[in-house]
């Protein structure tokens, strides 16, 4: 890779590159790799543009793997030179939607934890009047479980955004002794399982953080960086399979998030 896709290139100059290889190629739908390879830039940061662009349809998913410039391909200078916070106010908000969007699921919001490497904690949840310990959840199964990006949906949905030599550490690494039944124990396959989060926009997680609990998650990304995920939980008796309308809802849940972080105006 060239010495203009180092390290030191802003995050407006990215986010540009990436919008004027759309130009080069001709417009119309076009491969993340194609993307990244005009652009002159790795593919886990195309990804992650990509992904924050498709938020606001700046960029539009065309099909697996396949993207193209949407309708708010404009408003690229605001995006990429926004620079705003996310409240906790605010973020308690979205998730109490996304909870009564989804029939009183659990609720959680991942970020990526700042010490001890490749790891995540829990930021803030919207779980309503109940009672974790009742529900067979634990103090240690949000706090401990959940710090390892090796198991759970929201474990795999910010890993995917991150770099190749971060993905097979944490892929050939130790599976937690809590993790659920359903969890991902051959390496090659959950670095596969990655590639799929990228392409589709969130995980199904079933049984892989706790037994009797299924998930969905979708990633919360500012500027090009991913910062999190949002997690909905469900009991495996109600949710053995994740209705559209919950990944929808989560999905725009995360995306909400990282307007918000990213300094988007929310209008939705």
């Amino acid at each position: 890779m060239s010495e203009r896709s180092a390290r030191g290139t802003s995050h407006t100059e990215r986010v540009f590159r990436v919008q004027q290889a759309f130009i080069e190629l001709g417009g119309g739908a076009q491969r993340l790799t194609d993307i990244a390879r005009t652009a002159d830039l790795d593919d886990s940061t195309v990804s992650r543009i990509l992904t924050s662009g498709t938020y606001k349809k700046t960029f539009v998913r065309a099909g697996r793997g396949l993207y193209q410039l949407g309708n708010g391909a404009a408003d690229l200078g605001l995006y990429a030179l926004s620079d705003d916070n996310l409240s906790g106010d605010e973020s308690q908000e979205v998730l109490r939607h996304l909870r009564l969007r989804t029939d009183g699921g659990l609720v959680f919001l991942y970020l990526k934890a700042p010490f001890g490497g490749a790891g995540r904690q829990c930021y803030d949840m919207a779980v309503g009047d109940s009672d974790l310990m009742e529900l067979g959840m634990t103090p240690r199964d949000v706090l401990f479980v959940s710090r390892s990006l090796r198991t759970g949906a929201s474990g795999r949905t910010i890993l995917a955004y991150m770099n190749e030599s971060i993905q097979k550490r944490v892929a050939y690494g130790p599976i937690p002794d809590e993790a659920g039944p359903g969890v991902i124990k051959d390496s090659d396959e959950f670095l596969a399982s990655l590639g799929d989060v990228r392409e589709q926009g969130f995980a199904l997680g079933r049984q892989e953080c706790m037994a009797n609990w299924n998930s969905v998650a979708a990633p919360v990304i500012w500027d090009d960086t991913i910062q999190g995920a949002v997690l909905l939980l469900k009991p495996v008796h109600i949710m053995p399979e994740a209705p559209q309308h919950f990944i929808d809802a989560t999905v725009k849940a995360a995306a909400q998030l990282s307007q918000l972080g990213g300094g988007w105006p929310t209008d939705q």
